[in-house]
């Protein structure tokens, strides 16, 4: 979309809050060991820091993608292989814990240690996102 933005601060806020919201959430299942939705709750949250550093950046509404290494290109953050490597797997909780099919294998998958190293990059991303938007 690339009509003016007609309250640009609001609609930063409004990602940063529901990301916020959403990262509270991802750890309240992580604590109560519903793994696959903790990290399904990660890319979320970490879709929605990624569209406001779009919007506060880019000045117009972000891309509608769940993407979450294109919506860092989008962003044009400087990324290292390492963190494409990650975006690219975070991304993949979007669709695995959505649909039947997927989230029986993904629910295998999410062990407590796959999911403890995982929040731990998904925090580690949020934290770094975070920076570069100051």
């Amino acid at each position: 979309m690339s009509e003016k933005l007609i309250n640009k601060q609001k609609i930063i806020d409004s990602w940063l809050i529901g990301s916020d919201d959403d990262y509270d959430t991802m750890i309240i299942m992580y604590e109560t060991k519903r793994y696959n939705w903790s990290l399904f709750l990660g890319h979320l949250m970490l879709e929605k820091l990624l569209k406001a550093y779009f919007v506060r950046f880019n000045e117009s509404y972000p891309p509608f993608t769940h993407n979450l290494l294109k919506l860092a290109n989008d962003c044009s953050i400087n990324i290292t292989d390492e963190l494409k490597v990650k975006l690219t797997t975070i991304t993949a909780f979007n669709i695995n814990a959505r649909y039947d099919d997927y989230k029986r294998n993904f629910y295998k998958k999410c062990t407590y240690s796959y999911t403890t190293e995982l929040i731990a990059y998904i925090k580690e991303i949020r934290e770094w996102i975070k920076k570069q938007m100051k």
